[in-house]
């Protein structure tokens, strides 16, 4: 079992005619993820890839009542629509590749993905794979290997390093989460430790974090109680400070944000924290 995307689970592609979104549409569908349609409002009735285009979301899910995926890949003064779209026409999950969205659209997004129970990913996620079943977004599948370790980061690179350390390692993954990077973000490391923490064929959580932002330090209120072990990685150590450097969400606020406060706050937790990406692996060995 996987967690959100698995074999067979039906999604879209918003904004699938832009350069970007046919290409990766091309690699999701070589992986074997079932794209039944995209969506660009005046493209109705062309195809990419032999993907059927539709004008809105509403009358994709007319067609294909059994989505429950859409992906974004609209230009951020967009998005917000895009995603609102996708939430009134009932789909369950959204996983927005589209990065730079401004704060108050995700705010006001995140409020109402809330208030219908929609599970809404990134923005500026390089997307989610549950390895050998489903790949939505931009991920290089080629990195990834079946397993029973769930992986969630805010960094696409980190991400995939992570994923080719397990697999050098013989474990491999349940399924691999790219949070986002963005300042304001639809879920955070919680909610897919949540889901992790429930599902049946994950026994370690691997979670990366970076300076800035306080995704990690709230995170630590969940793992307290969780049933499986949470190895937990910060990137940033070495950054000098007073720099912006990193995604949008890489914002120091007051003693909150800083690697330091991270860790101590995981530690407090109970999270391993591994202190470079090489040792999760052995780290996770020792755990489970």
């Amino acid at each position: 079992m996987a967690i959100i995307i698995k074999k067979g689970t039906e999604t879209i592609i918003q904004g699938i005619t832009g350069a970007n979104a046919q290409l990766h549409t091309k690699f999701m569908l070589e992986y074997g993820t079932k794209v039944v349609g995209g969506v660009t409002p005046g493209k109705g009735g062309e195809k990419v890839h032999n993907v059927p285009v539709y004008d809105t979301v509403s009358e994709c899910m007319r067609k294909h009542p059994d989505i429950e995926v859409s992906s974004i890949w609209v230009p951020a003064r967009f998005a917000r629509d895009a995603i609102l779209e996708a939430i009134d026409a009932g789909v369950k999950t959204v996983i927005v590749i589209t990065e730079r969205i401004p704060i108050h659209d995700m705010l006001y997004v995140r409020k109402i993905a809330e208030e219908k129970g929609t599970l809404v990913i990134g923005g500026n996620t390089p997307g989610i794979i549950s390895p050998g079943e489903s790949l939505v977004g931009m991920l290089p599948g080629i990195t990834f290997s079946k397993g029973r370790i769930g992986t969630v980061a805010r960094s696409g690179a980190i991400t995939y390093y992570i994923a080719n350390s397990l697999t050098l390692a013989g474990m491999g993954e349940s399924t691999s989460v790219g949070l986002g990077g963005d300042p304001v973000l639809g879920t955070n490391f919680d909610g897919i430790l949540k889901l992790f923490d429930e599902d049946p064929d994950t026994d370690a959580v691997v979670m990366a974090g970076e300076l800035g932002g306080v995704c990690e330090e709230t995170a630590a209120k969940f793992i307290k109680n969780m049933h499986k072990p949470v190895i937990a990685f910060i990137a940033g150590k070495a950054a000098p400070k007073g720099k912006r450097l990193g995604h949008a969400g890489a914002i120091i606020e007051g003693n909150m944000g800083t690697v330091e406060s991270k860790i101590t706050a995981l530690k407090e937790a109970g999270a391993i924290i591994s202190e470079t990406l090489s040792e999760i692996p052995d780290l996770i060995k020792k755990a489970i």
